[in-house]
């Protein structure tokens, strides 16, 4: 009962804040999590009482198969824009600027924090300034999806932003896995190559085949049914239960075999909807199915934030250096890697700004950092503190660099309204 409760009261505080930033101007996005952190553990949830909001963090965990599923389907619907013939128009550019700028922000915040390593002493370990440098290459695809999906994004900047933040968390787990070996060899004299190079390379390249062969499967398996309701429950079944098989982790001689849920979703959603042919009916009925499930996500990623950071002024401090060095890195990488394959000026001018928001992908990164003690620690702090300051933020600048960039038109209220109010002309 009091599961159902806590879910009821996120869904109705998600939609009660969506309608009152909508006047705003505000992604409703911004709105749940708001919402979120209201019905939260550090708000509501100090009342104690059990299903009135979520009364500690451990309480939102308890929902993390939620957020799982719907990291899936997110996935799932961004890996539905790696058409061949879209792919044909944007794959390399895509490619080369996702390298380039997740890259780049890592090296601008290795820079920084290195920097602020030699004034702060043992304060800022050198360890993890290359571990948050490392985690810096992340990109929250869940806020870009659904910024563009709310204001119905279209444009170059829209094609190319989706296929760049797919293969920005794909680079973002290689430069982790690696930074990741020369913190700990930093910190116990331990350095492996296998855990550095071949378990990174066994993950990324595991994922995409898991992927490959549930796509393939998904594909056959849906010319069984002919209703669209069939269709669209068997959509629901195969993320789900794909979800499920990249939670999956082994080992085979002493190598930790272990897939990521976002490259496996991703894979399915491209395969799937390239070899069959009616891929775009299936996806548009699942993406209407999963919206109350994407609000529900960020609304519980709004109550897990972790607001009990602002006490430390120390992780404040780094943290806003981690926040400014990071989104300088990734502006300035995506700006010149466009300027290098000749974009367009507003694609090049605003793409930048699109990539700032950050949350999943850098969760699980500091929480695989925990592993190697107090910096660990104090990594995840600076990660739930620029998570937080992401989150926010982020869905409304990714708005607002849409919208300059011409791919968010107004409405035709909207329009109205501004013709209405615009000055007459003299003469």
């Amino acid at each position: 009962m009091e599961t159902l409760f806590c879910i009821s009261i996120a869904l109705g505080a998600g939609l009660l804040l969506s309608r009152i930033t909508k006047p705003l101007g505000l992604p409703s996005v911004t709105g749940y999590l708001i919402a979120g952190i209201l019905i939260g553990p550090y708000c509501l949830g100090r009342l104690g009482i059990d299903g009135l909001g979520f009364t500690s963090v451990e309480n939102v965990k308890e929902f993390e198969i939620i957020s799982n599923v719907a990291l899936g389907f997110i996935a799932f619907a961004i890996g539905n824009e790696f058409r061949l013939s879209q792919l044909k128009k944007v794959g390399g550019t895509a490619t080369f600027i996702g390298i380039f700028q997740a890259l780049i922000a890592t090296l601008m915040v290795d820079a920084a924090l290195i920097g602020l390593h030699f004034v702060l002493g043992e304060r800022l370990p050198l360890s993890m300034a290359i571990i948050l440098g490392a985690i810096a290459a992340a990109t929250a695809p869940a806020a870009t999806l659904m910024v563009v999906r709310q204001y119905k994004a279209k444009g170059k900047l829209t094609d190319l932003l989706l296929p760049i933040v797919a293969i920005d968390d794909a680079v973002g787990l290689i430069i982790f896995a690696v930074s990741f070996g020369v913190a700990k060899a930093i910190e116990h004299g331990e350095f492996s190559l296998k855990a550095i190079i071949l378990e990174p390379i066994i993950e990324i390249a595991g994922s995409l085949l898991l992927g490959l062969v549930m796509g393939i499967l998904f594909s056959f398996c849906e010319k069984f049914f002919s209703s669209n309701s069939k269709r669209l429950t068997l959509s629901i079944t195969f993320v789900i239960f794909t979800v499920a098989l990249s939670m999956v982790k082994f080992e085979i001689g002493g190598v930790h075999i272990g897939f990521s849920a976002l490259l496996v979703c991703m894979m399915l959603g491209t395969v799937f909807c390239n070899i069959c042919d009616f891929s775009p009916e299936i996806m548009e009925k699942t993406d209407k199915w999963t919206v109350p499930l994407f609000a529900l996500f960020f609304v519980l990623s709004g109550a897990e934030l972790e607001l009990s950071v602002f006490t430390d002024l120390a992780i404040v401090g780094i943290g806003a250096a981690y926040i400014i060095s990071r989104s300088l890195g990734k502006y300035l990488g995506a700006f010149s890697s466009a300027k290098i394959r000749k974009c367009d000026d507003k694609t090049t001018k605003y793409l930048g700004i699109t990539l700032l928001p950050q949350a999943g992908v850098a969760l699980g990164m500091s929480v695989t950092v925990m592993e190697i003690g107090e910096v660990g620690e104090i990594v995840r702090n600076i990660v739930l503190f620029s998570v937080l300051i992401y989150e926010l933020f982020g869905p409304v600048m990714t708005k607002i660099a849409l919208t300059k960039a011409g791919n968010i038109q107004p409405k035709p209220h909207e329009k109205n309204r501004k013709h209405r109010t615009a000055p007459a002309k003299l003469g």
